[in-house]
């Protein structure tokens, strides 16, 4: 099942398809009543054709308005469902039409922000007064704009406080992500201060004793009484080995020095559904110093943050390689971008974050209308 058939048969907007089929059932299939204003029935292809226009725009706007910053042409499509519903009651007289604009409430407070939505709906129930007084007709028409209008207002009030606990969920989320990948950074940085502890106290500490020993064991090895001594001898040539084999060690964990990235550039991705992180880190791209790995790991986050929000990107590569003596990140996504990238202060804290680490960045768009983010830094451990 593609994506786009797992949001529109979600609950919720299952519960919206069926409502859409039931009005249509009553004014194309069973027939509206005739508006006093009209002499006779509108031809029900005319119904028919609004009432399909109105599922098809019904049907477009599902998913974008999950999105953090949901597309602007979300609006016109909101605007042209209520169009829709007041030109079916123009045509047919049915007590159900005025349902389709509690759907649209419901969409229209994911295309505005609360007090932008209010104020449409008071414009909404004013025009529906005006169709229920001169059009319908009704005796009571205040009564009847009201009870809609009610409605209307707890459909949006309900899609608002779920998009606010949704929005809360997502935040949660991704800082949860963030202390993660915060953790696993300073978990990584632990062990290697701790393993670089410990080779120089193998260093210091048994290397010193056993070249002591060596001295010892020289020493007697000079003394006539144990020269002919087979255990001094091989006392001797234990020491030897030995302190070679700790030298070995405390090269192999100095050699090892270094942080890994990629448990805390998943820990990051792991909140986003989309996009689908690849990751892509070279054995030797180690970095040297926790204040490289931070800004690493906040290059990345925000081209994780900027493909969710903004590119509507369905996949993000991430590669991070040693090139030249240093470290070069590579991040590309695939989305649908236009016009000419301006940094706001995520990009432009990134590239603070960089040059204070002594490297840069370059931004650009793909071919595609992907971001493209180059970041370098000029020490690699």
């Amino acid at each position: 099942m593609t994506s786009f058939a797992k949001r529109l048969f979600t609950p919720l907007n299952l519960a919206g398809l069926l409502t859409w089929a039931a009005i249509g059932w009553e004014v194309v299939v069973l027939g509206a009543g005739v508006p006093p204003w009209r002499d006779a029935p509108a031809p029900a292809s005319w119904l028919a054709a609004l009432h399909l226009a109105y599922l098809v725009l019904f049907a477009a706007v599902l998913g974008h308005e999950e999105t953090p910053e949901p597309p602007r042409y979300l609006r016109t499509l909101v605007l042209l469902q209520y169009a829709l519903v007041f030109a079916l009651m123009l045509l047919a007289r049915s007590s159900t039409l005025p349902i389709l604009l509690i759907l649209c409430a419901v969409q229209a407070i994911h295309a505005w922000a609360p007090r932008p939505t209010a104020a449409l709906l008071v414009l909404v129930n004013l025009g529906l007064y005006l169709v229920y007084a001169y059009v319908w007709r009704f005796t009571s028409p205040a009564v009847a704009v009201l009870m809609v209008a009610c409605f209307q207002a707890f459909a949006a009030s309900a899609a608002w406080f779920g998009i606010s606990a949704e929005r809360a969920r997502a935040e949660l989320a991704v800082v949860n992500a963030d202390l993660l990948a915060t953790r696993s950074l300073l978990a990584e940085s632990a062990r290697d201060g701790e393993r670089l502890r410990l080779s120089r106290e193998l260093h210091d500490v048994a290397g010193h004793k056993l070249t002591a020993l060596k001295l010892n064991l020289a020493a007697l090895a000079r003394d006539p009484r144990f020269a002919a001594e087979a255990p001094v001898a091989l006392c001797a040539r234990l020491a030897d080995e030995l302190l070679a084999d700790i030298r070995g060690v405390v090269q192999q964990m100095r050699a090892d020095e270094g942080l890994e990235l990629a448990p805390a550039i998943t820990a990051l991705a792991s909140p986003f559904p989309r996009p689908r992180l690849h990751l892509q880190i070279d054995e030797d791209a180690r970095v040297g110093s926790l204040a490289q790995a931070e800004a690493l790991l906040r290059t990345v986050q925000e081209g994780l943050t900027n493909a969710a929000r903004h590119s509507q990107a369905g996949n993000l590569w991430v590669v991070l390689r040693r090139e030249d003596g240093g470290l070069r990140l590579d991040i590309r996504d695939d989305g649908r971008g236009r016009g000419e990238l301006k940094p706001g202060n995520g990009l432009g804290g990134m590239r603070e974050r960089l040059e204070a680490a002594g490297g840069g960045l370059d931004v650009r768009r793909t071919d595609t209308g992907g971001v493209h983010l180059q970041a370098w830094l000029p020490v690699a451990a």
